[in-house]
């Protein structure tokens, strides 16, 4: 065989002759440095190599690397490697042919310090092996992730201050890469958590901190991996990983696509967490890292918007997708939604008056139309923090010109927006204030109206703002306009057997409503009857409470029926009865 590749010219022949010898050389256990003929046999490869034909050279890369060459041969054969992962069109014959195992092989056994350059072209070929689908399969069924994982803490442990330390970055950019299109299948997934992938990319992060691309990369892996439970909780628990987050952020505040990221993991990280919400809020200067960033992509966004605008004219377009600047601050404002749930940090967040003071600017340059999710986000935001009564409460200074904005997203043709601003002023409309502006620009009827939404969430926000109005019984004559008391009732009707807290709140403003009562008919009109029926309804417990619930879903459903709803109904239905002169008697019918 040895003799044929040396006279035979033809290209399919010596492709074959490769193949048979590399079968032979295997079979009889002639691999590696065992063959007494290897250097004569390394010679007429390594004069093949000048044919200008991937298949063939791939067959003899492979030969070659299975025969452990080392130095300056072993830097030819992976940079040869290297030239033939480049091109897509050999991904077929790469897949067939077995390149892979002989370039796992060199990583898994090669001397770093010795072989720093062809490690590097090795990697880059399988770096880009790991674009194709069926070859990153491959790679996680041939277990490369372990053997990426302990070439990433070889690379860790080698300090700055060594002269491999700068070369081994380009290195690290090819592996990281890797293991970025590896993190995209389910099974690559859990063998990076079981491999402790967290700690060694977080040493990588903190290590490379000057190396944008590796940054990227590694952001690129936490990205992706932060929405799914299990490496969640991983990346949660590593004690640096805030600080080196914030640290990236204030390095790279204008690289767009790092930020982004990195943003969206702290996103993710605490959106369900209240100790991550806790622990990042804890972080030195992290609230004063988000406001700079709010700042800066604020700014960028109103100057493309201002050119937008100046190149258009007064002609509208709106992108259906958001800017690069919009994107940023959609998902900074979910961070501070997500922090502003804790119950001190969201009271600090309040108090925080250039963070309020970012949320209200959103409010008032977009449109619900320019970017519907930036105005939401900004909207939900605002609306958290105003649940937060405490003294230095920015909201509280602002909630006025707050609720101004706010009246302008009511407006709105964009249901979304409408019911996040109905939101705010439920928790807003509890300040007189706030009751007369909505009195004096005729929100309630708004609210009124809502009331026939059918949708369970949007009433419970509209009565909450009703509730609030209520409390002061000069408001409370404004129910009966636009058919108000009827259409409480209805959504009493409605909703109440699947929602105890709706129920309760429809119950208390009607209580309010009724507390100067004289006769039942002159203050609940033709709805009367009706409402007493269904509070009779809604207080029998054996009509009304589902016990083909599961258990525990059936104990919260009947406490909250006894503890918020079933105590103020008792109280409304006996008021009632007492100013009603005829009560109906009829078979009451299961809901």
């Amino acid at each position: 065989l040895s003799h044929l590749l040396q006279v035979e010219d033809n290209i399919e022949n010596l492709c074959l002759a490769c193949t048979k010898l590399y079968e032979a050389l295997d079979e009889g256990n002639m691999l590696g440095k065992r063959f007494k003929r290897r250097s004569v046999l390394l010679k007429t490869l390594y004069k093949l190599v000048d044919i200008d034909s991937d298949p063939l050279c791939l067959k003899l890369a492979k030969i070659i690397l299975a025969m452990k060459v080392d130095g300056k041969n072993l830097l030819s054969v992976c940079k040869l490697a290297f030239r033939i992962c480049r091109n897509e069109k050999n991904d077929y014959i790469i897949q067939n042919d077995r390149l892979l195992d002989c370039l796992l092989e060199v990583l898994r056994t090669e001397d770093l310090h010795k072989n720093n350059e062809a490690v590097l072209y090795c990697m880059g070929a399988i770096k880009l092996m790991s674009e194709n689908a069926v070859l990153l399969n491959e790679m996680v069924n041939k277990g490369a992730i372990k053997m990426l994982l302990q070439l990433m803490k070889h690379i860790n442990s080698i300090k700055e201050n060594d002269t491999y330390f700068s070369d081994l970055g380009h290195l690290l950019v090819q592996l990281t890469a890797t293991l970025r299109n590896l993190a995209d299948l389910p099974p690559a997934r859990r063998q990076l958590i079981c491999n402790g992938a967290v700690s060694e990319l977080s040493v990588a992060l903190e290590q490379r901190m000057n190396d944008k691309d590796v940054c990227t990369y590694i952001v690129r892996i936490f990205s992706k991996l932060s929405s799914y439970n299990d490496f969640y909780a991983a990346l949660a628990d590593c004690s640096r990983c805030y600080v080196l987050f914030l640290a990236l952020l204030n390095k790279h505040q204008k690289q767009q696509d790092l930020v982004i990221r990195i943003i969206f993991i702290l996103g993710n990280l605490t959106e369900q967490n209240n100790q991550a919400r806790e622990e990042f809020f804890k972080e030195k200067g992290s609230i004063n890292t988000l406001i700079t960033l709010f700042q800066t992509y604020h700014e960028l966004d109103l100057n493309a918007q201002k050119w937008c605008h100046e190149r258009e004219g007064e002609e509208k377009n709106h992108s259906k997708h958001p800017s690069e600047a919009e994107d940023v601050l959609i998902k900074l404002i979910r961070v501070l939604a997500n922090l502003s749930i804790h119950p001190s940090v969201g009271a600090a967040l309040a108090a925080a008056r250039r963070v309020v003071e970012l949320l209200v600017t959103v409010l008032e340059y977009k449109s619900v139309d320019d970017c519907k999710e930036l105005v939401i986000n900004a909207a939900t935001t605002i609306n958290n923090l105003s649940y937060y009564k405490v003294k230095s409460s920015a909201v509280q200074d602002k909630k006025l010109h707050i609720a101004e904005m706010l009246f302008k997203l009511l407006m709105s043709n964009n249901m979304d927006g409408v019911v996040e601003a109905v939101r705010v002023f439920g928790n807003l409309s509890q300040y007189h204030e706030i009751c007369d502006f909505i009195i004096q620009k005729k929100i309630y009827k708004f609210m009124i109206a809502l009331l026939d939404a059918k949708n369970k969430d949007v009433c419970f926000s509209a009565c909450g703002v009703l509730l609030n109005l209520t409390v002061d019984k000069n408001n409370r004559a404004l129910l009966m306009e636009e058919g108000g008391i009827g259409k409480l009732v209805d959504c009493l009707g409605d909703f109440g057997p699947a929602d105890w807290q709706l129920a309760c709140l429809i119950c208390k403003t009607l209580w309010n409503y009724s507390e100067n009562i004289t006769s039942a008919a002159s203050c609940f009109g033709e709805d009367t009857n009706k409402l007493l029926l269904l509070l009779t309804s809604l207080l029998d417990e054996e009509l009304v409470l589902d016990y083909s619930l599961d258990g525990d879903l059936r104990d919260n459903h009947k406490l909250c029926w006894e503890r918020e709803f079933k105590p103020v109904a008792e109280k409304l239905l006996a008021r009632i009865q007492s100013h009603h002169s005829f009560i109906p008697t009829v078979t009451i019918t299961p809901f």
